[in-house]
């Protein structure tokens, strides 16, 4: 199968749902494969902007990975300030970026920026694709790091010529991501502390919303 059927593949694998982004050449194998899709709806942005605050927004209400996409340069520096907004937040985000062809990387040509470098200050990972057999391992453990706690942004990068290549695999299955549990004995601290006062203050975090912990925290008040 061509490289972007399996990339394809492999989202359908991780419960991908939507995708939020702005198209360009450098992603068209990776649309014309996600046409075929019957799992996964591609939703068109006006602006890459909005397609990582999309993102952002799906990762924060459903406690999975949101995925935006865009092509490369210009596409890469719109989505900045939505991963930026994802990472400080703790939204899990899987952005997936176009690239030229590898053999043109080391050129000054249209539009080629080192857009991994760029994105590493505001992504927990970010890594380029560079061969096909890559593909099913990159693509696992981007949703992993993304997903995992603390929640955040990882960046995908798939040159169009790797996209175009011929593999035989399979994606890789999801495991279960074990989420930290609190110490009981720091947890008997707390309740003591709330028992012996009359009127406590709880300042309540980002993890009570990615816990779905919302309703106990409301019987706890």
């Amino acid at each position: 199968m061509k490289a972007s059927d399996l990339f394809i593949k492999c989202l359908e694998e991780e419960g991908v749902e939507r995708i939020f982004g702005v198209p360009g050449e450098e992603n068209a194998d990776f649309m014309i494969s996600l046409k075929k899709s019957k799992k996964i709806e591609f939703i068109l942005c006006r602006h890459e902007q909005a397609a990582a605050f999309m993102a952002d927004v799906y990762g924060r209400l459903t406690g999975k990975a949101g995925v935006c996409l865009s092509t490369l340069g210009p596409g890469v520096t719109n989505l900045m300030t939505g991963l930026a907004d994802a990472n400080m937040d703790r939204s899990p985000v899987v952005a997936i970026i176009g690239q030229g062809s590898t053999n043109r990387l080391h050129k000054e040509s249209h539009q080629i920026m080192d857009s991994i470098n760029m994105v590493h200050p505001i992504s927990k990972w970010a890594q380029t694709i560079l061969s096909p057999k890559n593909i099913t391992e990159v693509i696992r453990k981007a949703f992993k790091v993304a997903e995992t706690e603390k929640p955040g942004v990882t960046v995908i990068e798939f040159p169009e010529d790797i996209a175009k290549e011929i593999i035989n695999d399979e994606p890789i299955k999801p495991s279960l991501i074990r989420r930290p549990a609190a110490d009981n004995r720091a947890i008997e601290e707390a309740l003591n502390l709330i028992n012996k006062n009359k009127n406590p203050i709880i300042l309540a975090g980002n993890g009570t919303i990615r816990k779905r912990a919302s309703s106990r925290l409301r019987i706890l008040v």
